[in-house]
């Protein structure tokens, strides 16, 4: 499934939702690179991904697929981000569920979004995990422990208060900055320690 196609060249950027709480983070996240011309973004959703944005969201399955510039079907494994091959500068996971995680950490690569992350990891591009859970069990934390020492970035959402939130919506935004903060993306509206928003 294709949506729109941005200029040649573009920097291609996977983008994963799985079936945790906070299905909002994701499409923010579309949100903003949607805004930015040089990052195209390929999108696969998890059918837990599916239910969790019906349930928290007023956005519709098409309104989220609509954000993205390329869409694939959860069950396309022979999909072009299922290759090391096809080109990208890494993958986000948002959020992520710990069972999308234990996937990830046993290399079982049953679905498009799991094998999209092992192809990431073999290729040792970049990989960070919003992981959305809480307590944390031992078992979680070793799948995550294993997957940071294998060079994924492990990002549970973290509300900060320095940078004086207004709302829900200036919260999301902070922890959207910061994860695209680790693919060099700059975001307007992102408060750094110290420094003024731009």
């Amino acid at each position: 499934m294709e949506n729109r196609t941005k200029s040649e060249g573009n920097r291609r950027l996977v983008i994963g939702m799985s079936g945790a709480s906070g299905a909002i983070l994701g499409i923010e996240l579309l949100k903003v690179l949607k805004t930015i011309p040089e990052w195209e973004s390929h999108l696969v959703i998890s059918k837990g991904a599916e239910e969790t944005i019906r349930l928290e969201t007023d956005y519709s399955l098409d309104d989220v697929r609509s954000l993205a510039d390329k869409v694939y079907s959860i069950k396309d494994i022979g999909a072009t981000i299922a290759s090391g091959t096809f080109k990208t500068e890494g993958m986000i996971i948002i959020p992520c569920s710990m069972k999308t995680v234990a996937g990830i950490a046993g290399g079982y690569s049953d679905n498009l979004l799991l094998r999209a992350a092992d192809v990431i990891i073999k290729e040792r591009r970049k990989l960070v995990i919003i992981a959305r859970e809480s307590p944390f069990s031992q078992i979680h934390l070793k799948n995550m422990l294993y997957l940071d020492q294998l060079g994924a970035t492990i990002m549970p959402p973290m509300v900060t208060y320095y940078n004086n939130p207004n709302d829900l919506n200036d919260m999301n935004r902070h922890i959207i900055g910061k994860i695209l903060d680790k693919l060099g993306i700059e975001i307007v509206g992102f408060k750094r320690w110290g420094e003024t928003v731009i």
